[in-house]
């Protein structure tokens, strides 16, 4: 039977080392079954020892095609010419230049490709079997939120509910992202349509969020929560300051009248839709209409908190735009 050992300088023998297992063209196992190690003896031999010659010979009918970089099994296919020696040596790739601004060396480069992958280069190329980046960003949106309101709980214990939403809205609105995002240049990395990267898409604050997003949905796949958070606290670290600096922005109500008067020319309106409970415990709904469209809704024991809560939907709504 055809078997690839690894071999190691300071081995003895060769039955120190587990054989490798292959399947031949009739997708048949080909190697010995009892001597089979589990993945991850075999990830840590991958990366200790040098793979010894593989030959494709009619005795040895399977060449060695490729190392992956992350530990996964190696591919082999028979082998059609003889006496020709492929010879590989499993070692750690040293982290790109993308990955050196992003401070996170992936075990799977793929899935850090996928993040740059915009919907407009996926609907100009559909014959190149790409997914775009947008389920990556829908995780990685609920990790971001994840971890800041995780930071500012333990940051905060004297702020109430209502603080705490502000000053999260603050730090994971369109423009925060935006600009952690072009502090690591990740639009130079976008895969963008020609239409979407003539506008100008490589700096459209949308984009920059979205693939910001996109990159932590990545690390958290690749690496797990606790690296994910890292990921997020050291590129929101000068907004994270700021907060800490200033205390919290300015409220929901002012932002979203400033961000209306600077787009619309106009401000925004506030209607009670509803008000229930008795006097004692009552519950007002309010709407947040901004040039005739109601962008948010909002509940609380008062008007004013009420009126808050359909801000922040509002500000949400436009800064996603």
């Amino acid at each position: 039977m055809a078997q690839a050992r690894l071999s190691s300088p300071d081995a003895t023998s060769p039955e120190e080392v587990a054989p490798l297992q292959a399947r031949d063209g009739q997708g048949n196992l080909a190697g010995n079954h009892e001597r089979r190690k589990d993945r991850a003896s075999f990830n840590q031999h991958l990366f200790n020892y040098k793979l010894s010659t593989a030959e494709t010979c009619p005795s040895l009918p399977f060449t060695l095609l490729a190392t992956p970089r992350d530990g996964s099994p190696i591919a082999f296919s028979r082998g059609r010419r003889c006496c020709e020696t492929t010879r590989k040596v499993a070692t750690l790739a040293k982290p790109t230049d993308l990955e050196k601004r992003l401070g996170v060396t992936f075990k799977s480069p793929q899935l850090l490709k996928s993040a740059f992958v915009h919907s407009s280069y996926v609907n100009e190329n559909p014959h190149a079997a790409l997914e775009s980046n947008e389920r990556l960003e829908f995780l990685g949106d609920a990790v971001l939120g994840l971890v800041v309101a995780d930071e500012l709980y333990a940051a905060y214990p004297d702020h109430d509910e209502g603080r705490l939403t502000e000053l999260r809205a603050h730090l994971v609105r369109r423009d925060t992202l935006a600009q952690a995002a072009a502090k690591m240049r990740l639009g130079d990395e976008l895969l963008l349509g020609r239409g979407e990267d003539d506008g100008g898409g490589r700096s459209r604050p949308t984009n920059l969020s979205h693939v910001y997003e996109a990159v932590v949905g990545a690390v958290f796949l690749d690496q797990g929560l606790e690296p994910a958070r890292t990921f997020v606290l050291k590129s929101l670290e000068d907004e994270l300051d700021e907060v800490r600096e200033r205390g919290s922005p300015l409220d929901p109500k002012s932002r979203l009248q400033e961000l209306c008067q600077a787009r619309f020319q106009s401000t925004p309106l506030y209607q009670l839709v509803e008000t229930e409970g008795p006097d004692h415990s009552r519950q007002f709904t309010v709407e947040a209409i901004v040039e005739g469209e109601q962008l948010g809704t909002g509940s609380g024991p008062s008007k004013q908190q009420a009126e808050k809560q359909a801000a922040l939907e509002a500000l949400r709504r436009l800064e996603s735009k």
